[in-house]
């Protein structure tokens, strides 16, 4: 590393962005921005990004449109992202026009050549001196120290906001990997969906997202929660008051876990048998926002036979690892995504 550079990691994430150097979390942003529309002009100005932006949402003129230039993992608004990746880079580095960085940002696994084509530019744009990919779930396995070098096979589930990916590592590389285009913001959805046919009340997302972090569960729990939120009649469009329980919450997850469960067997059925039985050893490490959902790892565990655990830092682990990933580059380089 030159004297006056620094090595940067970034986890670019459809819910947050979170940038690192070799000593800590140096930013954790949400990914969205807020423009300002002028239609006459046929013009775009960005008018705030991160936090600030995630408070404006759903409460904007219509001039003003809150939107996440990442779907499901990967870049929806090519130029959107650019700025925000230079917005965050600036925040970190200072003007950086000199000291350019080296970075590494994770992308899904099976991203098409296309989407790592436009990760790759939009840091090189934004004012990165060289920028590398990395795998979510290899960047996952570096940041809580799996031993991913060896010849064993080790297992992470990683549970964005965006998409969902389970991986097998052995050697430094992926042996078999499924990515759900699906995560976090698809349980928002399904909670809607389930409190819009149930009641006929009308929630927004932020409020789907309170009631999965604050009650919400993969599994039946022994002590029942409840909140009451407010929502929109669908009849009369007038505010309402609903109570929600913890057990109501389980019963809308259904489905988007069902899918994760399913890309987790997809993975293990193509495993081969010898590392299928180091992971029975190991256990599944989960990490991601979807990792804290209540009883997630009881119910992967009793659904993939295979004991399933809680990493010590889900949200932090794939920012991590793409420092890490940076320093154990030569090694790694034969098994990174190829631009």
């Amino acid at each position: 590393m030159a004297i006056f550079s620094k090595d940067l990691g970034i986890d670019l994430g459809t819910i947050n962005t979170r940038l690192a150097d070799n000593t800590q979390v140096l930013l954790n942003e949400p990914t969205i921005v807020a423009i300002e529309v002028d239609e006459e002009r046929m013009s775009e100005k960005m008018v705030s990004i991160g936090q600030e932006a995630l408070n404006m949402y759903g409460r904007v003129p219509e001039n003003i449109e809150v939107v996440r230039p990442l779907k499901n993992g990967v870049i929806a608004d090519y130029v959107i992202t650019e700025a925000l990746l230079s917005y965050l880079l600036q925040q970190v580095g200072g003007s950086m026009r000199i000291f350019r960085p080296r970075v590494m940002i994770s992308v899904p696994y099976g991203v098409t050549s296309v989407e790592r084509r436009a990760v790759y530019e939009a840091v090189l744009e934004a004012g990165s001196r060289e920028a590398y990919l990395i795998q979510q779930t290899t960047a996952a396995a570096l940041g809580i120290d799996l031993p991913i070098s060896s010849p064993s096979g080790n297992m992470v589930i990683s549970l964005g906001g965006g998409s969902t990916e389970a991986s097998v590592m052995a050697m430094y590389g992926i042996v078999s990997a499924e990515t759900l285009r699906a995560g976090g913001l698809d349980m928002d959805e399904a909670i809607i969906t389930y409190i819009r046919r149930k009641y006929g009340v009308v929630i927004g997302q932020i409020t789907a997202e309170q009631l999965k972090i604050k009650i919400g569960a993969a599994v039946p729990q022994d002590q029942e929660q409840s909140m009451e939120v407010q929502g929109q009649d669908q009849v009369t469009g007038l505010p309402r008051p609903i109570t929600l329980t913890t057990g109501e919450i389980v019963e809308a997850l259904q489905d988007p876990l069902k899918d994760v469960i399913e890309t987790g067997r997809r993975v293990l059925e193509k495993t081969p048998p010898e590392l299928v039985a180091d992971i029975i050893d190991r256990g599944v490490a989960l990490c991601g926002g979807g990792a804290l959902l209540r009883g997630i790892d009881k119910l992967l565990t009793k659904a993939l036979g295979i004991p399933a655990y809680l990493v010590d830092n889900p949200l932090t682990c794939v920012v991590e690892g793409t420092v890490r990933g940076l320093e154990l580059y030569p090694v790694l380089q034969r098994s990174l995504p190829k631009v």
